[in-house]
């Protein structure tokens, strides 16, 4: 008992203090299948330590020489010192500490308040109140202060606990019901040309508290939340993406064959409330081949991607000026791709709809060596026979 009145008292002081990082470690013991997930989530994996991506463009970004390391803001935002410097206009470089390895930590986003929206990139605004977390729960959404509680029933005979013991529990934030707790980090990203150089568009096509961020990339999975209690489900921590869960997003793809009378015509349809994919490095490919007496013709490849650049060249993101190409699938759109090859009978037409996480151009220039970022991976797969 003794022990566990130790570790609450020090888990309190460790939320309440301002300066000082909260490691999500701390969440393990109650939450061991949501750190679990979270571990190998991008989340936890969002510094130059451990993501070779953003390590690379740090690399040749020119605030690097400037000992600026702007990044922190969402990469880093557990690494209260560093954000300190920035603030104060003092030399702020990425350190190997644990606050820049563990990334995005649990507490980085339970502590969101709101949103404050901006041209350049939104901000976070982080609640003052460290010993209380946000979090969502429709059965209790007008909960702003959930407390601890030990209730007994039958004569002492049945416990029940609710809330935790090492923190308190806001569920009225509508931002964690709607999804727009991401677009602090994940709305858009203007450069000093006044040129987004990403952005998710989702002021098209906004979120809903039917269908959001959270309803797509932290789906309910099997398994509880906490040891305190047996949940049933949890939200998936690990943040479904196209990279380690491609399934997610086959969800929102459609692909449909249409024979035409001088070939056919390959359908996809985006039904996911954002461009098909995100990241400006990655480039989305569709292959076709049409497999016909036991061989196979390759038809040539279709790519989706956007390039960004300056003078009609293409150019890094602190230098572009403007949008040089964009043949993305946009949020909602139907894509029709023609193909003149004439079919026969029996034909079969294979259909592979995938991306490259760094566009193979992109990773030369960026010196990236790691081959895992450069192949071809599907996230949907058709077959189709011609009668």
């Amino acid at each position: 008992m003794k022990s566990v009145i130790y570790l609450t008292i020090l888990i309190l002081s460790n939320l309440s203090a301002l300066d000082q990082f909260t490691s999500s470690q701390v969440c393990q013991k109650c939450h061991p299948t949501i750190y679990k997930e979270y571990y190998s989530s991008q989340h936890r994996k969002a510094s130059i330590f451990s993501d070779a991506i953003h390590k690379a463009v740090w690399d040749k970004h020119p605030l690097k020489k400037k000992k600026i390391y702007k990044c922190a803001k969402c990469h880093t935002p557990n690494d209260k010192e560093i954000l300190s410097k920035l603030k104060n206009h003092k030399d702020a470089l990425p350190q190997k500490n644990k606050a820049q390895l563990e990334g995005v930590s649990c507490v980085s986003c339970h502590n969101i308040k709101s949103i404050q929206k901006h041209a350049k990139s939104n901000v976070n605004i982080l609640t003052t109140n460290k010993k209380t977390l946000y979090s969502a729960r429709i059965s209790e959404k007008d909960s702003d202060d959930k407390k601890y509680k030990i209730e007994t029933t039958l004569f002492g005979l049945v416990t029940k606990e609710s809330g935790s013991p090492y923190h308190d529990i806001d569920f009225t934030n509508k931002n964690f019901y709607n999804g727009n707790v991401c677009m602090g980090c994940h709305s858009h990203k203007e450069n000093a040309h006044k040129l987004q150089v990403c952005t998710s568009k989702i002021s098209e096509h906004p979120n809903t508290n039917k269908e959001n961020c959270i309803t797509c990339h932290m789906p309910k999975i099997t398994g509880s939340f906490t040891t305190l209690k047996d949940s049933k489900t949890h939200r998936y921590h690990g943040f479904s993406g196209s990279i380690h869960k491609p399934e997610m997003l086959s969800k929102y793809i459609n692909i449909t064959f249409q024979k035409s009378t001088n070939g056919f015509n390959i359908i996809i349809k985006n039904s996911a409330n954002h461009p098909l994919l995100l990241h400006p490095l990655r480039v989305g490919e569709l292959q076709v081949t049409i497999i016909r007496d036991k061989k196979s013709i390759l038809l040539p490849v279709t790519k989706f991607l956007r390039i960004i650049g300056k003078d009609k060249k293409p150019a890094p993101p602190w230098i572009a000026t403007k949008v040089l190409k964009d043949t993305q699938i946009q949020a909602k759109e139907t894509r029709t791709i023609h193909f003149t090859q004439s079919l026969k009978k029996r034909d079969e037409v294979l259909v592979k709809l995938g991306q490259y996480i760094v566009n193979p151009k992109m990773a030369k220039k960026l010196d990236i060596k790691d081959n895992d970022l450069m192949m071809f991976k599907i996230f949907k797969e058709e077959r189709f026979f011609v009668k």
